[in-house]
């Protein structure tokens, strides 16, 4: 409880006639002493008296266990009015004695009384006020200390991508709070390999921030030390034990890819276990450790797999399994493990995954925790990623798809009327795609990838489409669009169908994304047997 105290002694002295004798006499002022400042507990029991006291309280008249009364007392305090606003005890006048050496009179407590019901509002609005200002001081000094926490923490994380011919790496980084204790890293290491990490700060906000960053720094220089994953994190873990709080600790996922042969080493400090895609199954990145920073001396399995062409690695923090439904149902790893066995690409993969759990969660779905994805994906021979990038289901977002789409295959040099071609037909595309699959709806996103071989330049395009059935390819009535019985939509997978080689749809099994295929076969010069 707030309290302000203040001290008022009764100074009235005689009255004095002005004549010859009185100003003959010496001049006494009298100095007011400067009110004591008394430090009252808040279990001190002298509070509850005076909240519950039914006017001015005569202090020697009170025998309490207080140290602040003790403290009146000897100061000389004789007389307490409490200031009682709304049931609250909000401050205190205590009064010393009066020069006349006089009692204070029930006339003098009556006045007191009144004052005090005048005053405690107006102390009671006085405290509120300097609480308010402090409050606001306070929060706006934690907002500039988590402003500043968030940019160190944003720069501390990888801006770019690796660059890894044959490789995609993609990363996904969406915290809970302002500044979260979800980590991934990209540590550059000898013969061309690459070290790998993802990783869980048991706290949230500026104290995760504060282990993310001394972890990160941790695992960097261990890392370089240390070719083995096993090894490195055992390391890490004898440093961080020392160094974090006792009550924190960091689950931590850490590999090493060889880009040459596929070779993937890994240990795991009690992170969700990464899954791996591949052509015919989905299966677990498996090894057993301790959290980092628990315990010193710990050891951590390691084991390794071949990231074969064609695999997607998937690894992620546990606020994606963790999350829950508005019945409060747990996402799962069973589920997660259902979605990305879809045939989808890193980039798509993570925009599929957060779709989906959008759409578990629900619009009132409040984050609560952070979230982490990172996928490692190996391109099948002789096939490269050009560019993937998704854009909100807003009309008009087609010709931002198209322009990309036309910077990325730019270098592949195709002629003039199989490149406008290709142009038109992901315009068309991309439209279908906002307002049929995603119903024009900004939330949804259209992901879009540009993939490149000897043999094709094939651009895929994602919608949540609503139906259930893959379009048909039809021929649109000509009479009826121009009689108006059709709305003059609807040329749109006809006119695509002529202006690439071919389209192809499919639908993710489980799911309602749908993606078209847009293929143009790099071998042939001109448009060839599909021109009407």
């Amino acid at each position: 409880m707030s309290m302000i105290w203040h001290f008022l002694r009764s100074r009235w002295p005689l009255a004095r006639r002005h004549d010859e004798r009185a100003a003959e006499a010496p001049q006494v002022s009298v100095v007011p002493a400067p009110p004591p400042q008394f430090d009252i507990a808040p279990d001190d029991p002298i509070l509850d008296f005076f909240a519950h006291a039914p006017g001015p309280v005569t202090l020697e008249d009170v025998t309490l266990p207080s140290p602040a009364l003790t403290a009146m007392k000897s100061a000389g305090v004789q007389l307490v009015v409490p200031l009682i606003n709304q049931g609250e005890l909000a401050g205190l006048i205590y009064l010393g004695p009066r020069l006349s050496q006089q009692e204070y009179s029930r006339d003098d407590r009556a006045l007191l009384s009144t004052l005090a019901l005048q005053a405690a509002p107006a102390v009671r609005a006085a405290t509120l006020a300097q609480q308010r200002q402090a409050e606001a001081i306070l929060r706006e000094r934690l907002e500039q200390e988590m402003s500043v926490a968030k940019q160190i923490q944003l720069a501390l994380l990888p801006k770019e991508d690796p660059l890894l011919p044959g490789y995609t790496l993609t990363k996904f980084y969406r915290p809970a709070r302002a500044v979260g204790g979800d980590f991934y890293d990209f540590i550059e290491l000898a013969d061309g390999k690459l070290g790998i990490v993802i990783g869980d700060v048991s706290d949230k906000g500026v104290p995760a921030a504060l282990v993310m960053a001394t972890t990160r720094s941790v695992l960097r220089g261990v890392a370089r030390r240390h070719a083995s994953p096993g090894i490195a994190l055992g390391r890490a873990n004898d440093i961080l034990t020392a160094e974090i709080p006792p009550h924190m600790f960091v689950t931590c996922f850490y590999a090493v890819l060889d880009p040459v042969t596929g070779q993937l080493r890994f240990a795991n400090a009690g992170q969700d276990w990464p899954l791996r895609r591949g052509a015919s199954k989905t299966d677990e990145l498996r090894a057993r450790g301790m959290p980092l920073g628990l315990l010193a001396g710990m050891t951590y399995e390691e084991n390794e797999i071949v990231v074969e062409r064609g695999d997607c690695v998937l690894l992620y923090s546990d606020g994606i399994v963790e999350a829950h439904d508005p019945a409060r149902q747990l996402l799962g790893f069973e589920r997660l493990r259902e979605w990305v066995m879809a045939p989808t690409s890193g980039e798509r993969l993570i925009s599929a995954l957060m779709q989906q759990l959008a759409e578990f969660t629900g619009p009132a779905w409040e984050q609560e925790d952070d979230i982490t994805m990172v996928t490692i994906e190996r391109a099948l021979p002789g096939t490269h990623l050009l560019c993937a990038f998704s854009v909100p289901s807003k009309p008009g977002n087609e010709r931002i798809v198209m322009a990309r789409v036309t910077e990325a295959v730019h270098a592949l040099t195709l002629p003039s009327e199989r490149l406008e071609g290709l142009r038109t037909a992901t315009a068309e595309a991309t439209m279908n795609a906002i307002e049929y699959g995603n119903s024009n709806n900004p939330e949804l996103t259209v992901a879009v990838e540009v993939w490149v071989s000897d043999a094709q330049v094939r651009v895929c395009i994602t919608d949540h489409v609503a139906g259930e059935t893959i379009p048909a390819v039809t021929a649109p009535n000509l009479e009826a669009k121009l009689a108006g019985r059709q709305s003059p939509r609807g040329w749109g997978l006809y006119l695509i169908r002529h202006l690439v080689d071919e389209v192809r749809f499919s639908r993710d099994p489980g799911t309602c994304f749908l993606t078209t295929e847009l293929i143009l076969h790099r071998t042939l010069s001109a448009k060839g047997a599909n021109t009407p």
